[in-house]
C-alpha cells in the first residue's frame, strides 16, 4: 500500500498545498528525504509564486497531481550537507529553480542543458527517482543534489533574488543563446509583467536599446523612468507599429495569453528572431509570409542549464538586477493567487516564508 506524503520520508515537512482543481492552497503535512551524501538541505526563507504555478494548482496544462506544494523560487540557507558535496557550505544562502533532476547522461546533460533533458525533474508536481512526488517551495524546507542547487553570492538580497532563478533564467538564456543580448542591439521586449520587467533590465546590462511593447500604454511612465528602458510602444497603435517596422534585431515575447504574432515579426528587421518565453495554454497563429520575407526566425526557450543559471545569479548580483516584489505572509497566498490572475502584481509576490510559515500551523 502506498504511504501518505507525511510517511514517505524520514524528513517531517510543513508547507502549503493545493488538494484539487480549485487551486485553493492550504495547510499540509508531508516528508523530505533524508540527506544524501550529494544533497543539500536548506531552511527556505523565500519562495516566489510564477505564473506557472497558477497554472498548475488549476492544473490547466491538464498534468497537475494532487496534493501539490507548488513553488520554483526557492531560496535560504544551508543546514545540512551530504558527505560528497563541495559547491557550498552550512550558513551559505542558496536557491532552487525550476528542476531538481534529469538523467545526466544525454546529450543536453553533457553540454549543461539539463532543462532540455527529456527526463528532467521538475521541483514540484514530477516523480522523483525513488518514485515519490516532488515538492516545491510552499514549505519549511528543501533537500537537493548540489548540481541543482545555485550559490546565491554574498550581499544579494534573498527576497529579490528569488524570482530570478525562473523570471530571470527564462529572459537571460535566450538572449545570450540567440545573440540578442549585445551592445547596440535593439531588443523589444513584449509584456511587462513577471518576466517582462526583469528582461529589461538584464537586456539593458548586456548594453542593448529596450523598447517595451505593450498593450497598456498606462505602462508608459514606469517602463521609461522606473525600469530604464529606452522607449515604448503601443501594440494596438497602428501608426506606433509603422513607424517601427523592421526596427528591431530580436524580440523577447514574455506574454501567456494568445495574441497576434504577425505584427511583431513586422517589427524585425531581415534575419531578426522573435523568442517565445511566455506559455499560452492555446495555439497562437503563425503566418508563414512573415517569417519568410526578410529570412526571420521565430523560436521558444524554457529556462536554462545549471551552469547558466549559476552565471545569471553572478550576473544579476555584479549589475544590481533585483526583480521588483510584493512581499507577503503565507496565509495571504489563495488572495495573490486571485491578484495574479488579473494581472495585479508588480511585479512578483514573493512569500516570507521564514517569517510568516510556522504561524500557519494548524
Amino acid at each position: 500500500m502506498a504511504k501518505s506524503p507525511e510517511q514517505e520520508h524520514p524528513v517531517k515537512t510543513y508547507g502549503w498545498a493545493a488538494r484539487d482543481t480549485s487551486g485553493h492552497l492550504s495547510p499540509f503535512n508531508f516528508s523530505r528525504r533524508a540527506t544524501g551524501e550529494e544533497d543539500v538541505r536548506f531552511k527556505i526563507l523565500y519562495c516566489g509564486i510564477c505564473h506557472s504555478d497558477l497554472h498548475s494548482i488549476k492544473n490547466e496544462w491538464g498534468i497537475s497531481i494532487y496534493p501539490m506544494v507548488p513553488g520554483h523560487e526557492i531560496v535560504g540557507e544551508v543546514t545540512e550537507l551530504g558527505s560528497k558535496v563541495k559547491k557550498v557550505k552550512v550558513g551559505d544562502k542558496v536557491g532552487v529553480g525550476c528542476m531538481v533532476g534529469a538523467c545526466h547522461n544525454c546529450e543536453s546533460c553533457e553540454n549543461d542543458l539539463e532543462n532540455y533533458c527529456p527526463k528532467v525533474i521538475l521541483t514540484y508536481n514530477a516523480t522523483y527517482y525513488d518514485g515519490t512526488m516532488t515538492h516545491g517551495g510552499y514549505s519549511d524546507s528543501m533537500v537537493a543534489n548540489e548540481r541543482y542547487v545555485v550559490r546565491i553570492p554574498d550581499g544579494m538580497p534573498l527576497d529579490t533574488a528569488a524570482p530570478l532563478l525562473c523570471a530571470g533564467i527564462t529572459v537571460y538564456s535566450p538572449l545570450k543563446y540567440f545573440g540578442l543580448g549585445e551592445p547596440g542591439k535593439h531588443i523589444g521586449i513584449v509584456g511587462l509583467g513577471g518576466l517582462g520587467h526583469v528582461a529589461v533590465k538584464f537586456a539593458k546590462a548586456l548594453g542593448c536599446k529596450v523598447t517595451v511593447i505593450s498593450t497598456s500604454p498606462s505602462k508608459k511612465a514606469e517602463a521609461l523612468e522606473h525600469l530604464g528602458a529606452d522607449s515604448f510602444l503601443v501594440s494596438r497603435d497602428q501608426e506606433e507599429l509603422q513607424a517601427a517596422m523592421g526596427t528591431f534585431d530580436g524580440i523577447i515575447d514574455t506574454v501567456s495569453a494568445v495574441h497576434p504574432i504577425m505584427p511583431l515579426l513586422g517589427l524585425l528587421k531581415s534575419h531578426g528572431k522573435l523568442i517565445m518565453v511566455g506559455a499560452p495554454n492555446k495555439p497562437l497563429e503563425l503566418p508563414a509570409f512573415s517569417l519568410i520575407v526578410g529570412r526571420k526566425t521565430m523560436a521558444g526557450s524554457g529556462i536554462g542549464g545549471m551552469k547558466e543559471t549559476q552565471e545569471m545569479i553572478d550576473f544579476a548580483a555584479k549589475h544590481n538586477i533585483e526583480a521588483d516584489i510584493e512581499v507577503i505572509s503565507v496565509d495571504y497566498v489563495n488572495k495573490a493567487v486571485e491578484r495574479l490572475e488579473k494581472g495585479d502584481v508588480r511585479y512578483r509576490f514573493v512569500i516570507d516564508i521564514g517569517n510568516t510559515l510556522a504561524a500557519t500551523k494548524p
